[in-house]
């Protein structure tokens, strides 16, 4: 798999996990849905994520 299938498995997973905990358990969870959609946000004009880097140091090919 590519680098950018990753991020969006990851940043989909994220999101599905923190919504389900923000409305089974605390609605603080959607913070991370909001940090997270920020992430993507800011991806798209940069091209620079977080998550990207930390993949690369794993050893995943772009």
């Amino acid at each position: 798999m590519k680098m950018e299938q990753y991020i969006r498995i990851i940043a989909g997973s994220l999101v599905f996990i923190s919504a389900l905990l923000g409305f089974f358990v605390s609605r603080y969870w959607l913070i991370l849905t909001m940090l997270v959609g920020l992430n993507l946000f800011q991806f798209g004009f940069t091209n620079w994520c977080i998550t990207a880097k930390l993949l690369k140091k794993l050893g995943v090919k772009d």
